[in-house]
């Protein structure tokens, strides 16, 4: 990747529900920014030209026929891009060929996948080519996992500022949650169900915390696959269906940072239901649900309304020396769409304006943009992060 590269990044399966979303997020943030150029991309002419309309783009922001089948469209489009944004998965199904161009030509890529058995075969088969070819890959840029993953860096920031180290141990609770979950990370574990079909040795991946740490294996998790107590919050907590594809980012950013939170280090993730009996009865019934049962098919979503009337409010608590240190991430709309598609748009321009000393690499948000994007998600996506 070089500088005459015509485009800081490319938004591709912008005639997609999420796609749209992230357009009209970069025009109404960055559509007078002359220092910010982009494109939208995806296979229909006729849907990208509706967007055009229907955003009232201007001529200069070009648009690019590309299909994830055709390997020539594919490098066509990495070629004039610095970064490519893609929406368009599952990523298991869609996403390889991309990241291959990417990677061969040294372009940057961030996307939505929160695909395990898909990331650690990149991971296994492309790292060295990426760091070699100055590629900086960055997964999981939307809901899963950028809350969380920058959740866990902040609150041990602050551990770090008080006691000059950081925590052995980070609790995620997710306190609220309003919103739709998306189409799209429903059709991804419909994916790796059919994956795992065809491959059984995936679950051994799937099951274990540290699948994404390229040989590294930290201690034994606690566990967060069933309802229990929390003493310290006085709650009862059930499991949160996020948490498997999370606690693989939190670890792997850990190891990606030289283990700065230690090679001993737990994180476990769950959901705040409430004290007494009224929130035992309601964790029970939550680890009996299934959470994506009613999500959108992909390509659809909630309204306008609904997503603005959305939020998520998730406390983070690093337990050290017989003390806890607290801090939340919360977020202004709902976190499947509204909120996912203004965090990847940041985290690609993040990549693009404010990294440009990161080496090649395959990475998670708080190993490569970390403190950077936390900054870009407060000033304009909505995003709070504050220590408790």
């Amino acid at each position: 990747m070089t500088d005459l590269n015509k485009y800081d990044f490319v938004i591709y399966g912008a005639t997609g529900f999420t796609g749209k979303l992230v357009v009209e997020y970069v025009i109404n943030q960055y559509g007078n920014n002359n220092d910010i150029s982009w494109a939208i991309a995806g296979r229909n002419r006729e849907k990208l030209e509706k967007v055009k309309d229907n955003f009232n783009l201007l001529p200069d922001i070009d648009m690019m026929i590309v299909d994830s089948n055709d390997q020539e469209s594919i490098d066509s489009m990495v070629s004039q891009t610095k970064c490519v944004l893609t929406t368009v998965g599952p990523y298991q199904l869609y996403g390889e060929k991309i990241i291959t161009s990417c990677i061969s030509s040294g372009t940057d890529y961030v996307d939505l996948c929160g695909e395990p058995g898909f990331m650690h075969k990149i991971i296994s088969e492309y790292s060295e080519e990426a760091k070699q070819k100055g590629s900086r890959i960055v997964f999981s840029c939307g809901f899963d996992s950028i809350p969380f993953d920058l959740g866990v860096l902040f609150v041990q920031e602050e551990v770090k500022a008080k006691f000059n180290k950081y925590a052995p141990s980070v609790r995620g609770r997710v306190r609220g949650m309003n919103g739709e979950f998306s189409g799209g990370t429903a059709a991804s574990m419909k994916a790796t169900m059919a994956a795992l079909h065809s491959n059984p040795d995936l679950i051994n991946v799937l099951i274990n915390p540290h699948a994404l740490c390229e040989g590294f294996q930290g201690v034994q998790q606690d566990d967060d696959s069933k309802p229990k107590y929390d003493e310290e919050l006085d709650a009862w907590v059930a499991p949160f269906f996020m948490a498997p594809i999370n606690t693989k980012n939190i670890h792997r950013s850990n190891k990606l940072l030289n283990h700065i939170y230690g090679e001993d280090f737990k994180y476990n993730e769950m959901w705040i239901q409430g004290s007494g009996e009224e929130g035992k009865a309601a964790a029970e019934f939550i680890s009996t649900m299934n959470p994506l049962g009613d999500a959108p098919e992909p390509g659809e979503g909630p309204s306008k309304e609904s997503r603005e009337n959305g939020n998520y409010d998730v406390l983070f608590c690093a337990d050290l020396d017989d003390q806890t240190i607290k801090a939340s991430v919360s977020g202004d709309m709902d976190p499947g769409y509204g909120s996912t598609s203004k965090m990847i748009a940041e985290s690609a321009v993040c990549l693009v304006k404010d990294c440009k000393d990161l080496p090649g690499g395959i990475y998670t948000p708080a190993s490569s943009m970390g403190e950077k994007l936390i900054k870009r998600l407060e000033r304009n996506a909505g995003l709070s992060f504050k220590v408790e």
